[in-house]
């Protein structure tokens, strides 16, 4: 596979991820305390956004890591574990593209 068909993966990644952001940025903010709902209903919203607040958190990870790779792309290393020096599958970059591990080295 060509690097310029990484590049265009890499690019529709970013751009997944942006809205995938978005929707999480959307969905943290803060339940107003007026906002008549009810006790145990307000409970659950508290709980609701602790876990998209980490999925947020994931996504900006996710999101600097493809960035990151889009950056070294071009370079003659790409492609290769940054542990191990051994090359990463080309299914591996396929499925997760902001991996800079091979499979053995990730775990």
């Amino acid at each position: 596979m060509e690097k310029a068909e990484i590049k265009t993966l890499i690019h529709k990644e970013i751009e997944k991820t942006r809205n995938i952001i978005q929707e999480y940025e959307e969905l943290t903010r803060p339940v107003a305390p007026d906002v008549a709902i009810g006790r145990v209903s307000r409970m659950d919203a508290i709980n609701n956004k602790s876990v998209v607040e980490a999925s947020l958190r994931q996504a900006r990870e996710k999101l600097d890591k493809l960035n990151y790779v889009l950056d070294r792309v071009d370079k003659p290393d790409f492609g290769q574990c940054a542990r191990c020096g051994n090359t990463i599958p080309l299914g591996r970059i396929l499925l997760k593209p902001e991996s800079v591990y091979c499979v053995n080295c990730a775990l």
